[in-house]
């Protein structure tokens, strides 16, 4: 008769997965807020924006103490960094390594490039504004913009997060 009792009832597992579900939610929530990863991605610009960039990777801007790490695959990283103007054969790999990414996931738009296809605005093959191929989370103007300001921009993502 006390077998009988403790056995659980068949409705209270599925109450346990409902529980467990949103705390793994925030958990995985909290841990992606704590080490975003990043992936930079050059388009096909001049490449003043990648050496700024990986400036800001150095030991002298130190973005690893905000958990900022760079991954080389789309489907490790949580933030993508674009450089460059979008011309029409990166556009598609563009949107493979954008969907390769898992959700949630986020875009800076790196220097003058993709915001407004900058010295590139009248070339036949630009494709044109990076937020018409994939939504853009946070603009960071200038060729090429300081390392300062992409820490800035990664401190925005966070606050999102």
């Amino acid at each position: 008769m006390k077998e009988e009792m403790i056995k659980p009832m068949p409705n209270e597992k599925k109450l346990k997965d409902k529980v467990k579900k949103p705390l793994l939610d925030r958990f995985i929530r909290y841990c992606r807020k704590k080490s975003p990863w990043i992936l930079h991605l050059g388009a096909s610009g001049c490449n003043g924006c990648s050496i700024e960039i990986l400036a800001a990777l150095t030991p002298k801007y130190d973005v690893e103490r905000f958990g900022i790490v760079a991954k080389g695959s789309p489907r490790h990283a949580d933030i993508l960094v674009v450089e460059g103007p979008v011309n029409v054969k990166m556009k598609k790999r563009l949107l493979t390594i954008y969907h390769q990414m898992p959700d949630p996931k986020y875009v800076i738009a790196f220097g003058t490039c993709p915001i407004s296809k900058g010295v590139f605005y009248d070339c036949y093959n630009v494709v044109g504004p990076l937020d018409k191929i994939i939504p853009v989370d946070v603009y960071v103007p200038g060729c090429p913009p300081k390392p300062e300001a992409l820490i800035q921009a990664m401190i925005k993502i966070l606050e999102k997060m």
